[in-house]
């Protein structure tokens, strides 16, 4: 039985609504919708049990709720919203999507809120198994759920990208990667380098260097991904920020409106200004399509344009946000490729 639902099993003060039903039968009823919900047992065992056809089991259940003798109730934690994640599962053809509850008004002006990353964390503990690969991508929301990490199968993490900025690896993605791999026991291989470099030069030759090539090897090998997402304004995109005015200027003619793991996205989830990619430490957005799951973690009003145009890539599989994002996205959004209908699920299934 789920811990989640709670089964409220009414006997002889069911109610008016069940008053037709006589002693008996509201015994009986009573007796085997007890057996059902709150022990487990299959409609095969309680027809056994009472000497009945699994039939008449079926249909006594089936009136027990019809008449309000069982009540079902399901409940989740307070800050998560099981109806907006389901609706955004749906409608975007997502593995999974957890949204949870907004931050209130004036408590954190952030775009990427931390209770996103401890939920994420909760959700990595579930999707990853013992021998995957788990692969980090630089983000602020990554960063926060690699420390609110608790538990995590063995496994292999590897870094995707290069860091906002080298001098601040120890406070950014490299820590993440170090922090998973210690909660999980695994090898760890992260990347000393910038995630932009000024030429394509200068990025091909630090690809080459042994460490890093040494990570770019597990990128084929990646079973689970974490990536944030940024719209294109100063302060929530990385790469925005690590540009120059003009490259800034040429970038947003192209009609960028999404930034995910140094690709940019257009309005309508295709990939522009793929030249800036030659220039970056970062894992091919080819090779993210083939990563079976690809949890991003973005929330807030100002990144929400933005996940929907990263969401209609089809790059992205699972997603964790907020209110305030989820609403805009099932009101919005138009949805695009069903990118978990496409890819092997990772437990085989």
């Amino acid at each position: 039985m789920n811990s989640s639902e709670e089964i409220a099993v009414a006997g002889m003060s069911a109610g008016r609504s069940a008053l037709r039903m006589g002693p008996a039968e509201l015994v009986q009823a009573a007796a085997m919708a007890r057996r059902f919900y709150l022990e487990g047992k299959s409609k095969i065992q309680i027809a056994e049990e009472f000497g009945v056809s699994r039939f008449k089991v079926a249909r006594v259940l089936e009136t027990a709720l019809e008449r309000d003798l069982v009540r079902i109730e399901i409940r989740v934690p307070a800050e998560l919203d099981a109806e907006r994640s389901d609706a955004l599962r749906a409608r975007f053809g997502l593995r999974h999507a957890v949204v949870v509850e907004s931050p209130a008004e004036g408590e954190d002006e952030s775009p990427d809120p931390e209770n996103l990353g401890e939920v994420a964390a909760d959700l990595l503990g579930e999707l990853v198994n013992e021998g995957d690969v788990l692969g980090l991508a630089w983000g602020r929301s990554t960063i926060h759920m690699a420390a609110a990490l608790d538990r995590l199968p063995p496994c292999t993490v590897v870094q995707l990208t290069g860091v906002y900025d080298a001098g601040t690896a120890e406070r950014g993605s490299v820590e993440a990667v170090r922090r998973a791999a210690q909660v999980s026991g695994g090898e760890a291989h992260p990347i000393y380098a910038p995630m932009l470099l000024p030429d394509p030069a200068t990025a091909a030759a630090l690809r080459n260097q042994t460490g890093i090539a040494r990570a770019f090897e597990y990128f084929d090998k990646v079973t689970v991904a974490c990536v944030s997402i940024g719209s294109w304004e100063p302060g929530i995109s990385t790469v925005h920020d690590m540009l120059s005015d003009e490259e800034r200027a040429h970038y947003a003619s192209l009609g960028v409106a999404a930034e995910m793991s140094a690709h940019l996205f257009d309005a309508e989830g295709r990939r522009v200004g793929r030249d800036l990619g030659e220039r970056c430490i970062t894992v091919e957005a080819d090779r993210l399509r083939r990563i079976p799951e690809v949890v991003a973690i973005a929330g807030g009003q100002r990144k929400a344009a933005a996940i929907g145009a990263v969401l209609r890539s089809g790059l992205v599989t699972s997603l964790v946000t907020d209110r305030s994002a989820a609403d805009y996205l099932l009101s919005e959004a138009t949805p695009g490729p069903r990118p978990a209908l496409d890819r092997a699920d990772p437990d085989g299934s």
